[in-house]
């Protein structure tokens, strides 16, 4: 019960931030929970592993909870969803079904550079000064592809990368947020199949895994996201974000530099 509580916890807290950043909390959450996962000596080879699959599947609920809000104050462009969409289906699709074959300190440095990089964006706060229109179908696609794989490696719903995309592309920045939050969905759904038959065969995990997901830890950071992922959309019309923002980077810091101590 004290483990659960400990997963309500951390998904309450990353659920603020999906609604409030358009985040999936993948960033966030995988060095929380593997740093759960460790203290209670998971399969050692493979905690990393089994904290991005469990976040994957989380993001399915937190950014599923934090587009319901998005969604009222308009702030979802569907043309940009239906067209980047099958991209980042793909492209997480292909990083997590791989995943199990990746060595687990590989895998975790190359969630902390990831993470140092996806820091030091919001760090700066510098938007992409619009330079021209959304791409044709193509393009899209294979940007959504490179976004896709990157996102399923760290366990992110790729609003990081989507939401500077669209920027550049001259998107409102109103309708960014929430866009991100929505392709976040099916990057997740697919990432979380792909972690599933990754870790399928995977011996030595918790009773309760499914492949590389833990059932009782997602159990534990729904119960926590869902109901403070609107509460976190609704914030982001009435708080200063760029100052919660740099919070947030540095917070990505201390996180990332942890997983390199760990795993160096």
């Amino acid at each position: 019960m004290i483990w659960f509580l400990a997963y309500v916890l951390a998904g309450a807290f990353v659920g603020v931030l999906a609604g409030l950043l358009g985040i999936g909390g993948g960033m966030t959450l995988v060095p929380i929970m593997a740093a759960l996962f460790a203290a209670q000596h998971f399969a050692p080879d493979h905690i990393v592993h089994l904290a991005l699959g469990t976040c994957m599947a989380s993001i399915v609920f937190t950014s599923g909870s934090s587009v319901r809000e998005h969604l009222k104050f308009d702030g979802v462009d569907f043309n940009i969803v239906k067209r980047m969409t099958p991209g980042l289906v793909v492209g997480s699709l292909l990083a997590t079904s791989v995943s199990a074959w990746i060595p687990q300190r590989h895998l975790a440095l190359s969630f902390a550079v990831i993470v140092f990089f996806g820091a030091t964006q919001i760090l700066l706060n510098k938007k992409p000064k619009a330079a021209r229109a959304l791409p044709s179908a193509g393009p899209l696609f294979c940007v959504g592809l490179v976004i896709g794989i990157i996102g399923g490696l760290v366990s992110a719903g790729g609003a990081f990368l989507t939401i500077p995309f669209m920027l550049w592309c001259g998107v409102p920045m109103k309708k960014t947020i929430g866009t991100g939050a929505m392709m976040g969905i099916p990057l997740a759904i697919v990432g979380t199949i792909g972690y599933v038959i990754s870790g399928w065969s995977v011996p030595g995990l918790p009773d309760d895994a499914v492949g590389f997901i833990s059932i009782i830890a997602l159990a534990g950071i729904v119960c926590g996201s869902v109901f403070t992922a609107p509460f976190g959309a609704r914030l982001a019309h009435r708080l200063p974000v760029p100052v919660l923002k740099r919070i947030f980077a540095c917070l990505l810091y201390v996180l990332a530099a942890k997983m390199l101590w760990t795993y160096w």
